[in-house]
């Protein structure tokens, strides 16, 4: 693993470093505030090519790595959340399984535009019962020949309204519990498909989070991902790539609230001298600075490997239990910095703060990851 960057990827890390400062920063806060999605510097990422990074550039990709992707990750969540975790969803959870799984009718049909940018994918797993465990399917895929009938409700899906195409997971034979699972791609205006209210949120408030319901929706098969039963493994290994992504995020709050507690201290007198110059202030920025340093390679580590072609779960797991453990602690330590201002929304760190506890939850909580991690040191 080298620790030096390539041209391209610095060039990619930059572009990704000035949208966030010219397009996401202003009113991030306004769209904070008021829960707005934000459509319009989605479809400029999507010009970019960030929405399908890794794709192949034959189906609408920009044929990037995992590392360049963790580095965009990066600069975009130090900003806005909110916007990269459509990144983050996009890339890792719906254009990877399309590439990946898709025969070349659902590539050419699905993935093309999602890759381009023109559309935006869901991935949908988690249920009102059925979140950690991801085998519980109460949603169900009746076999009816030509096409399933899809039933059901799933919960806390991100890009739930502003999606197009949803990868819908469903149960088609409880009897074989995981083994019965398919992963279906539904489409946005289905008969009987309906987006519930959307989610009142603590954090990455832009973000569109809805329930998702499907009643006697008729899905052709040729919209099935893969084998019959197929669907349990295509999510586990779609959210193995995922937690680069959220991983990713996690590092990019951390280092966003670091930045501005570190601008803040130079800034802020107190007892006649900067905050910066009290030994108080210098051991919290020392330890913030080392463990997003250790988050960071983690991240790294994860993507070097996916793009080696090697087996990188147990990396990806790593990277997002520690990297979403740091950003809570960075966040709170960056307010308190702050101090009085740190809990006024005109500072952004109190934001960030509310951002890094989703990281600890989805793609899979941190005692997930522990499970995952330990299967591997145990094998």
């Amino acid at each position: 693993m080298y620790f030096e960057f390539t041209e391209e990827q610095m060039m990619i890390r930059q572009a990704a470093r000035e949208f966030a400062q010219t397009e996401l920063k202003p009113g991030v806060i306004e769209r904070d505030e008021h829960q707005k999605f934000p459509g319009e510097q989605i479809k400029k990422l999507g010009e970019l090519g960030f929405l399908g990074m890794m794709v192949s550039p034959e189906y609408g990709g920009s044929g990037m790595d995992a590392i360049s992707y963790v580095l965009v990750m990066e600069e975009l969540s130090k900003i806005d959340a909110s916007a990269s975790v459509v990144v983050s969803v996009n890339n890792s959870l719906v254009c990877f399984g399309l590439e990946k799984y898709g025969t070349e009718a659902q590539k050419q049909k699905y993935l093309l535009p999602l890759a381009k940018g023109e559309k935006i994918g869901a991935f949908c797993l988690s249920e009102p019962e059925a979140g950690s465990d991801a085998t519980s399917q109460k949603t169900t895929a009746v076999d009816m020949g030509d096409h399933y009938l899809l039933n059901g409700v799933k919960n806390w899906i991100t890009n739930g309204n502003s999606a197009s195409t949803y990868i819908v997971m469903a149960q088609t034979d409880a009897s074989k519990r995981h083994n019965g699972i398919n992963a279906l791609i539904v489409e946005k205006g289905m008969p009987g498909f309906t987006i519930g209210a959307k989610e009142n949120k603590m954090g990455i408030r832009g973000s569109d989070t809805h329930s998702l319901m499907f009643t006697d929706v008729k899905v052709p098969k040729e919209n099935r991902l893969g084998d019959e039963g197929f669907g349990f493994k295509f999510a586990m290994t779609t959210l193995e790539g995922g937690r680069i992504g959220i991983a990713s995020q996690a590092l990019g709050i951390a280092s966003g609230a670091y930045e501005l507690a570190v601008q803040y201290s130079k800034e802020r007198k107190a007892f006649g001298k900067t905050i910066a110059d009290l030994q108080a202030t210098q051991f919290k920025l020392a330890d913030m600075a080392t463990e997003i340093e250790a988050a960071r390679l983690l991240c790294l580590k994860a993507a070097w490997l996916k793009d080696k072609g090697l087996p990188y779960s147990q990396a990806s797991s790593m990277a997002k239990l520690y990297a979403s453990d740091v950003a809570m602690r960075v966040t709170v330590e960056a307010v308190q910095i702050h101090g009085g201002y740190g809990f006024v929304k005109d500072f952004h760190v109190e934001r960030l703060m509310r951002d890094a506890k989703i990281t600890q939850i989805y793609e899979g909580t941190s005692e997930i990851q522990r499970i995952v991690i330990s299967r591997e040191v145990l094998k």
